[in-house]
């Protein structure tokens, strides 16, 4: 585990692993021809950059409950050291599958606009985006002073609505209950409530 901490502590590893994710694409289009993924790239590509927006911010919000449920082990500190990389990865991300996703509907018409951004899985995608790119201008340390502890935590506690906000964004946009919403968001309420759990419990008055 010390060895998994020490490799994980390091800024290339975190770099790493959330830039690899995003190239996959890459594979199925170039290394290897996926004629299933040839038919519409573009498509592909948006999906599943917003499918590793989604993975990166359900990460980083697993991060603290780790940190709480299991103190002063080494691989959860060692994780926290990134948090606010994967979660800035996670709006970066995400902005990516914004631009994919106006560049494969919109063909330049003031309707079509109106159209797409009147859609309800749409507006919910957008807000998710724009309550991400607030938390990650504000994830920097002036704003920490700028705002205090107090305050810059509250603001922060939006990520986890943004979280439930791009969950139903996937819902919505596949019509049906897609069991990725469950792979990916599911690990993430239950730290939250084991760390809530925890928490109570600490602050119980002994009997």
């Amino acid at each position: 585990m010390q060895l998994l901490a020490r490799i994980l502590r390091h800024s290339a590893t975190a770099w790493s692993l959330v830039i690899l994710p995003g190239l996959w694409p890459a594979w199925p289009l170039f290394v290897v021809p996926d004629f299933t993924v040839l038919t519409d790239p573009l498509k592909y590509i948006l999906l599943y950059w917003g499918l590793v927006a989604c993975v990166l911010l359900a990460v980083a919000l697993t991060f603290s409950p780790l940190r709480v449920l299991w103190p002063g082990a080494a691989v959860p500190l060692a994780l926290n050291r990134h948090r606010r990389l994967v979660g800035v990865a996670a709006c970066a991300y995400a902005l990516l599958h914004l631009a994919a996703h106006t560049r494969h509907v919109y063909d330049g018409s003031f309707d079509t606009f109106l159209s797409e951004v009147g859609k309800p899985f749409q507006l919910k995608g957008l807000a998710a985006l724009g309550l991400l790119l607030v938390l990650s201008v504000t994830s920097l340390h002036w704003a920490v002073r700028r705002l205090g502890a107090r305050r810059w935590k509250a603001l922060h506690r939006l990520a986890y609505v943004a979280a439930a906000l791009a969950a139903w964004h996937q819902i919505e946009a596949r019509k049906v209950f897609p069991p990725q919403v469950l792979l990916i968001f599911a690990p993430v309420v239950v730290l939250q409530a084991a760390r809530w759990w925890r928490e109570r419990g600490s602050r119980a008055p002994a009997a």
